[in-house]
């Protein structure tokens, strides 16, 4: 991140395309609590187009906002506007002059993601289609040091993953320990006053950590979920404060969030693991409607009791994900039921079991890459999620005390949860759809009977056989001609070719394997 503080008015410093850039400013301010202090930056192109973006509390008196320009030409103007009384001691306008990106991530390639209105896939800005890969790291970003994220962003980017599901702080109201991420029972603290069921005392320290844990995922591929205050079971169980905080205070930390980490790719999970009725989830998402000028994914992740459909008409929902509970359950249709919901809104399965949680064996091995084809299939076309025991709650090291047996995977730390065979058949959901253009895929049941299938008439057809039986196709003379055949387990091609009706009958599959067929029209690759 480039960062210009008390940059002139009249020197025109760089904007990478979809690369952010901070500037900061020094504020005499007149608040009382300065994370309360509000103001924004307008940025106008030169060819008209605007973009406002908030300002957030950097600590003591700096205040900084982030930008990363849509475009590699032409130049931004931006100025600063306060809402209280205030002296500003850095310029108030300036010049940011755009450049092609320093970077060749995705990302700088294509523009962040985001969900048209009306959309059950996510897209890029410039419209090439993107599929989720996201893991459960939920607690990494109160307990993991830099070099344990850049392990886990190696890993997890070699892997195929492109997401990360986090809450963005320790949820937990009566969670007790040092303020040290290496030691038993620690954790940093984001707000000095959640054990009371508030978050007004940010502490800007952690943030500042967190920038750093951020950008190793983002400089990785790895796009951050922010979950701002988790309202389900949280890191340990005691109490989260996510159900009781005041709209205000919530909608509040979401425009922070939003201010902090919204000019770099990002997701935002307004509700996590509840039934959608927590006071804070509607002001929340309108906050963010309002002053997210990337359009980033929002929506809500259900507890498997949840009713799913909360806020569905909402203008600012853009997905729904289900939860299928942690006992080894199959239940596909969990993300078909959201898929149909109405209004249209994108929809996966955000938490199936967990791989070796609670006892050895459970949810492991080709169970996780089973259930993550078998839930894109059914419906959840925004993407597939995985989790792992002992690395959702970052367990330090084996045996480490303090948590329940049922959350972690026994005589596993985060480190050796890493490993788990689960996470390579996940990951490879990405490496294989990646080389496709998936925009229009749906589900269907028509076009190969008694299999599990996304179809979009006459481009692509996505079949997966759990078995690695030969499907029956009713319908030839409407599918594409181009096929590959992969085998999921390492995401290699077995085969592929030109196929019709004649030559199906020599077509190998894994037989009593598992097998991934793809029938594609060549404008569909990417």
């Amino acid at each position: 991140m480039v960062v210009l503080y008390g940059i002139s008015p009249l020197v025109a410093a760089t904007a990478p395309q979809w690369q952010s850039v901070e500037i900061g400013f020094k504020i005499d301010h007149e608040t009382a609590n300065p994370y309360h202090f509000t103001g924004h930056v307008e940025f106008v192109h030169n060819s008209g187009e605007t973009m406002v973006r908030p300002l957030f509390w950097k600590g003591g008196d700096t205040f900084a906002v982030r930008f990363a320009s849509t475009r590699s030409d032409g130049q931004w103007q931006w100025k600063l506007t306060v809402d209280t009384a205030s002296r500003v001691s850095s310029s108030t306008i300036g010049i940011l002059k755009c450049a092609p990106s320093t970077r060749s991530t995705v990302f700088q390639k294509h523009g962040y993601w985001t969900i048209p209105k009306g959309s059950r896939q996510m897209v890029h800005h410039d419209g090439t289609s993107a599929v989720l890969v996201g893991d459960t790291a939920w607690a990494l970003p109160w307990r993991a040091t830099p070099e344990q994220a850049r392990i886990y962003a190696r890993d997890r980017q070699t892997k195929g993953f492109n997401a990360a599901l986090l809450m963005t702080i320790q949820p937990d109201m009566k969670a007790e320990g040092p303020r040290d991420r290496t030691k038993d029972f620690g954790f940093d603290v984001a707000f000095e006053d959640l054990p009371d069921g508030h978050i007004n005392q940010l502490n800007p320290d952690y943030f500042d950590k967190l920038d750093e844990l951020m950008a190793i995922l983002v400089d990785h591929g790895i796009v951050p979920v922010f979950q701002p205050v988790f309202h389900g079971y949280g890191w340990k169980g005691l109490e989260t404060a996510g159900n009781i905080l005041p709209g205000e205070e919530y909608a509040r930390f979401c425009k922070y969030l939003v201010a902090r980490y919204g000019a770099d790719p990002a997701i935002w999970l307004v509700g996590g693991d509840g039934i959608g009725d927590a006071p804070g989830l509607d002001p929340a998402g309108r906050m963010i409607e309002k002053w997210d000028a990337y359009e980033h994914p929002t929506g809500i992740h259900y507890a498997p009791h949840g009713y799913t459909d909360s806020h569905q008409a909402a203008e600012w929902l853009d997905f729904q994900w289900s939860q299928t509970g942690h006992n080894g359950e199959h239940v596909p249709e969990s993300a078909t039921r959201l898929y149909y919901q109405q209004p249209v809104k994108a929809a996966a399965n955000g938490e199936p079991t967990y791989e070796n949680m609670g006892s050895p064996g459970k949810a492991s091995g080709w169970w996780q890459g089973h259930e993550a084809w078998s839930n894109l299939c059914a419906g959840g076309t925004m993407g597939v999620v995985y989790g792992a025991g002992s690395l959702w709650n970052w367990i330090l090291y084996p045996g480490e005390p303090g948590y329940k047996s049922w959350t972690v995977a026994a005589g596993a730390g985060w480190r050796e949860a890493l490993d788990f065979d689960g996470s390579t058949y996940v990951g490879n959901v990405g490496k294989i759809l990646r080389e496709y253009d998936t925009n229009g895929a749906e589900p269907s049941l028509r076009i190969a009977p008694s299999r599990r299938s996304l179809w979009n008439p006459g481009k692509l057809l996505v079949v997966y056989l759990g078995n690695g039986t030969k499907p029956w196709f009713p319908y030839w003379n409407i599918l594409p001609e181009n096929y590959r055949i992969y085998d999921p387990m390492t995401a290699e091609v077995i085969r592929e070719g030109k196929m019709n009706r004649d030559s199906w009958d020599n077509v190998g599959l894994l037989e009593g394997k598992p097998s991934i067929l793809i029938l594609y029209d060549q404008e569909m690759l990417r």
